[in-house]
């Protein structure tokens, strides 16, 4: 190889840990372009007692895509694995809100959320439910029932509560 062509090769690499660095530095290293501040809708929902913020983006179903006012996406029906999200049918307890089988920071966490409805039996007294674990427990009892919706959302948790 020429000393020509190492020069060559040697600032070409220098030039290329210059923009990695760059990026790096900057906190991303996808070219993603300018960024924005919008106002979204953010919902709350309960996980191990403590409430999250979270967006909806997309779903799995064309019905609540449509309500929600927000993406379909029929490929997620397709994602296993995922941790459950819990939606309390009324009757429910006064401050009812969803509840998470997950959060950032958990090692199960995903941002896609396989839906479930919980529904109170008639003679259950109704508490507010905070965690899944409660709910887990209080479906063994007999006290709720867990249906699967089979139903996929996509729902990033963008606040993490205390």
């Amino acid at each position: 190889m020429s000393k020509r062509s190492l020069g060559l090769s040697a600032l070409l690499s220098l030039t290329f840990v210059a923009l990695a660095a760059s990026a790096y530095a900057s906190g991303s290293l996808l070219p993603l372009g300018p960024a924005t501040k919008t106002r979204q809708l953010t919902y709350h929902a309960y996980y191990d007692g403590h409430k999250d913020a979270y967006l909806v983006t997309d779903v799995s179903s064309k019905a609540q895509a449509r309500a929600l006012h927000i993406n379909y996406a029929a490929e997620l029906r397709h994602a296993k694995g995922l941790p459950p999200q819990y939606f309390v049918e009324d009757p429910a307890a006064s401050g009812q809100l969803s509840v998470f089988g997950s959060e950032p920071g958990e090692s199960d966490y995903n941002p896609l959320w396989e839906e479930f409805f919980v529904t109170w039996k008639a003679s259950a007294t109704r508490v507010l439910l905070v965690k899944d674990d409660q709910i887990t427990a209080l479906a063994k009892k007999g006290e709720l029932t867990v249906r699967d919706a089979h139903v996929v959302l996509n729902a990033p948790v963008t606040k993490v509560g205390k």
